[in-house]
């Protein structure tokens, strides 16, 4: 994610000027407040941040009417507590256990063996490798998928080629073209995904640097890649900051369908005895997917003779070898403590090609989806607006309130427990491992975080001192958002506090 931009604060307003005369407490959930209470208001008020760039709605699951509202009504960017939204929504469209999947088809009645699979296992016809949004085809996945069509189906030699089929998604290759949302698209975080998903369209990179040159080596060494390092220099900045030099690499390709002769050339600079394994998102998939495939089943003893090409799997055909990535409520656990930006949007895209009409791009589907499923929610969904469903976007916008309301209406639904469960537990794991150590929320809230330059949020469910279970929503949308951050976690803090009599 993108760093939050950091500046001196400004002098710090007087808490009458932020919020009025009058600050109430709320201790006891006695009723509405529309102040901060005044530990809250302290730490905010040394933030620099206006009051009207601070949105919180916080309340008892139990008592929405109580609690605490500020600018609550205004669309802000969530970041990427955008991510529960579309966990949540997924959860409900899709279902708990509802799985991506990978095939290897070939055209042909289901119920019937192939007919074009010669006597000496040579397949005449196409094998169809087809991509169903699987979140774990990852490079070991394919080669079991291979090895099973070698050992299970006896098929020695792919005379036919191989065809890729991406058209579970509308277009197949939405990163063709697509503008870069900053100024690293090869990292991870920014991948947009496909429906093959084929390790997540990464590859690694080994860096490695003495006190005169840069290695680099991909992992896998599929080969057929010639990597050029003479432009990367050296530099004397320490290991941990070795991506202050980096510049994207200049990929090309061979023209047609071969797989070798690409050639990338790295450029920036590295610094010097320093070691780097990073994944990157610098070749074209289908490049990368047809260099996996030759040499993958080459290790397996098989021939492939025909060309590897995209297109669309046939009806009728019939499935030899399936591969399934988790089910959902599983997947979502690591893709929101983590903050995963290219799984959350691959699940966004799961959720448009289930919703899609004929034509219809897969995500205006999703987008279309998702805020129809506020509405049975009855969460009005005037003033949403979706992108990618991660949050890793400038226009996606959503208020403290519907936020808030979403949350509620979840946690009183059928899978309030699996969308609880994702979340960041305070002072624990993912994104809020470090965050609210010996606070009263330590190992008790659980609150999704969402970070770009200019916004900072939070969103979840914090339990109080009586067990009482909150609803929280705090949004920051400012140049100083994060300084704002303290103000934040004292709320959250103060949350966990309640109920003390």
């Amino acid at each position: 994610m993108q760093a939050v931009r950091s500046t001196a604060p400004r002098p710090a307003r007087g808490l009458s000027a932020l919020f009025g005369a009058t600050v109430l407490a709320l201790s006891g959930c006695a009723g509405l407040s529309r102040e901060l209470p005044p530990p809250v208001a302290e730490v905010f008020s040394r933030s620099g941040v206006p009051a009207s760039s601070f949105a919180v709605v916080a309340f008892p699951l139990a008592a929405p009417q109580q609690g605490l509202r500020l600018n609550a009504d205004q669309p802000m960017q969530g970041a990427s507590t955008m991510k529960l939204l579309t966990a949540a929504a997924a959860l409900y469209q899709l279902g708990p256990n509802s799985r991506g999947r990978t095939e290897l088809l070939v055209a042909g009645d289901p119920g019937a063996a192939p007919a074009t699979m010669a006597p000496d296992g040579r397949l005449l016809t196409p094998l169809y490798l087809k991509g169903g949004a699987d979140a774990d085809l990852d490079w070991s996945a394919l080669w079991f998928m291979l090895r099973d069509l070698r050992e299970r189906h006896g098929v020695q030699e792919l005379a036919g080629g191989v065809v890729v089929d991406r058209s579970m998604f509308r277009p197949s290759r939405p990163e063709l073209g697509a503008p870069a949302f900053d100024e690293q698209p090869e990292f991870p975080y920014n991948v947009i995904p496909d429906a093959l998903n084929l390790n997540g369209s990464l590859l690694s990179f080994d860096l490695r640097s003495d006190g005169q040159q840069v290695q680099a080596r991909p992992f896998p060494a599929f080969g057929g890649l010639d990597i050029d390092t003479q432009p990367l220099t050296l530099n004397d900045r320490g290991c941990t900051d070795w991506e202050d030099g980096w510049q994207i690499p200049q990929a090309s390709l061979p023209a047609g369908s071969s797989t070798d002769g690409a050639r990338l050339q790295m450029r920036g600079s590295f610094p010097r005895d320093c070691q780097v394994r990073q994944s990157l998102n610098l070749l074209d998939r289908q490049w990368t997917t047809a260099q996996a495939l030759r040499q993958l089943w080459a290790s397996l003893g098989g021939s492939l003779t025909g060309e590897i090409r995209e297109g669309a799997t046939p009806v009728p055909a019939r499935v030899l070898v399936r591969h399934q990535d988790r089910p959902l409520a599983e997947l979502l656990r690591p893709v929101l403590k983590s903050s995963d930006n290219a799984t959350t949007r691959l699940i966004f895209q799961r959720l448009g090609a289930a919703a899609a009409q004929p034509g219809e791009d897969t995500l205006v589907a999703a987008q279309r989806s998702v805020r129809d499923w506020l509405v049975t929610q009855g969460v009005d969904p005037h003033g949403v607006v979706l992108e990618n469903g991660a949050g890793l976007s400038r226009i996606e916008r959503i208020s403290a309130a519907q936020m808030a309301a979403m949350l509620q209406a979840v946690q009183r639904g059928p899978y309030g427990p699996e969308l609880l469960a994702t979340l960041p537990v305070a002072g624990v794991d993912g994104t809020l491992a470090r965050r609210f150590k010996d606070t009263p929320a330590q190992g008790r809230a659980r609150l999704k975080t969402g970070t770009l330059r200019d916004v900072v949020a939070l969103a979840g469910y914090v339990p109080d001192a009586s067990g009482q279970l909150w609803v929280v929503v705090t949004i920051v949308n400012d140049v100083h958002a994060a300084q704002a951050r303290p103000a934040m976690d004292a709320l959250v803090a103060w949350v966990a506090a309640q109920g003390v009599r």
